[in-house]
Formats: structure tokens, sequence, C-alpha cells
């Protein structure tokens, strides 16, 4: 599990495509400290597993799930990528529940600069709206931020100075995609509500009973 508090910006070595995936070598700069094989790292947003270390760069192997899920099928070497490792039990709890398994690509329509300060304008893929509510978390490119408004299929979010400096996002230009994880516990109440209240178009005797009542 994450936070969606970004430790560093990392760099892609290499990105080399492999039968059923892709082999990811990304520079962890000091994120690497404690760091070794099986531990799981959010790179970009996305939760990967760390295959080899070697110094500070960890070698991953990327699915093609996630290659086809998210933006790493684009990644290239030199890119800068936001790194987080795994949450310890002992850790202070800074952002929301992350779990680093992407919902979809976006892709940034508009950037309002503010001082110090940036509002981002994110559309987003359809299936994807109903998870995101005004002042809900979400997760974009692993940064936990708060949805300040929605307008027809893309919101907004507000970055302080603070997060533009520690992370890739000082660099983002409109049109560039962007990873989107919605917050896991408004989708389980939102399965849970499903279940409870049913579309009133295939509410029936039957459902109604096994509901209890």
């Amino acid at each position: 599990m994450f936070t969606g508090i970004i430790e560093t910006v990392g760099k892609i070595v290499s990105a080399s495509p492999k039968p059923g995936g892709m082999t990811l070598t990304v520079q962890l700069g000091p994120a690497a400290e404690g760091v070794k094989a099986g531990d799981s790292i959010a790179v970009n947003g996305v939760c990967l597993t760390v295959v080899e270390l070697a110094g500070s760069s960890a070698r991953f192997d990327v699915s093609a799930e996630s290659l086809s899920k998210t933006t790493l099928k684009n990644c290239r070497p030199g890119q800068v990528v936001n790194i987080e490792r795994a949450m310890s039990a002992n850790a202070r709890f800074g952002g929301h529940v992350v779990q680093g398994h992407i919902d979809g690509v976006g892709k940034i329509t508009a950037i309002r600069k503010q001082g110090d300060f940036a509002v981002f304008a994110i559309e987003l893929p359809a299936q994807v709206l109903d998870e995101i509510v005004v002042k809900g978390s979400v997760a974009l490119d692993g940064i936990s931020l708060t949805v300040a408004s929605i307008t027809g299929n893309a919101f907004t979010v507000a970055l302080i100075p603070e997060t533009l400096s520690r992370t890739t996002w000082k660099q983002s230009r409109i049109g560039d995609a962007v990873n989107i994880e919605t917050d896991i516990l408004l989708k389980a109440v939102q399965k849970q509500h499903s279940k409870i209240q049913p579309d009133k178009t295939s509410l029936t005797e039957e459902k109604l009973r096994d509901m209890g009542f």
C-alpha cells in the first residue's frame, strides 16, 4: 500500500520489450535506501515489484496488462518518474490509501498558473467518471490530490508549490497522459450501494426479499 506522498523523482535508465511485457530499469536515487528484491515501488503511481537492485537502480518486470492500462508503455530512457516506496507499518499516513492499481489514463487539457501554484484540468475516461467526486481523493501519477471541481468529463486539481517542486508535474504540459487511480474507499462504498440500491428497472420482488424486505 502507498500514500500518494512522492519521496523522490527517479529517472528511467532503460525500457526493453520482452515476451509478455517489458523490462524497466529505474534510477531510484535516495529512495533506493533499504530496498531489496521483492519490494513494491510505485513508479508514476504504478505498483511494481523489484526484481533486482544494482546500486540505486532497480529492475522491474512490467506485464502486458500493466502496459495496456498505464502510461508505462510510452516510457523512454531519461524520462523522470515519481517514486514512492510501499508504506511501512510504523510510518505516518500523510496522503490517502493508494494501491498502485491504475483505473485509467487521462490527459491534461489545461494548466492555469496562480503564482507559484497551478491548477490542472484532467480529461478522464468515461468509465472512471463515476468514481470521481468533488473534495474526494485521487492519485495522479502516484500523487495524492484532492478533486477541486468536475465539469463534463474533466476534473481539476490544485497543486501547491511544494508538490510541484518535488514531483514530475513541474514539467507537465497540456496533452500529457496521466495515470489515474480513484479512491478505493469510494469504490467500495459504490459497490455496496449498488447492491443495496439497485437500478429501479431491475428491482424485483425477489430482489427485495434477498435484501431482507
